[in-house]
């Protein structure tokens, strides 16, 4: 299996998602019903599908 960078989008995407998390993980998304650590863990999966895509 080749990995390859993703794209810039697939990697703002994931920032995006990431700083959802952190920010849930602080309380200044409370009306978030997700726990924090399934928001990182989204942003992760999302990053990894990145590098294991490619062209995507």
């Amino acid at each position: 299996m080749n990995l390859s960078a993703p794209t810039q989008l697939i990697f703002i995407i994931s920032l995006v998602i990431a700083i959802l998390g952190l920010l849930a993980a602080f309380g200044v998304l409370a009306f978030i019903p997700i726990p924090a650590v399934w928001i990182a863990l989204i942003a992760y999966i999302v990053l990894a599908g990145g590098c294991l895509m490619r062209g995507a």
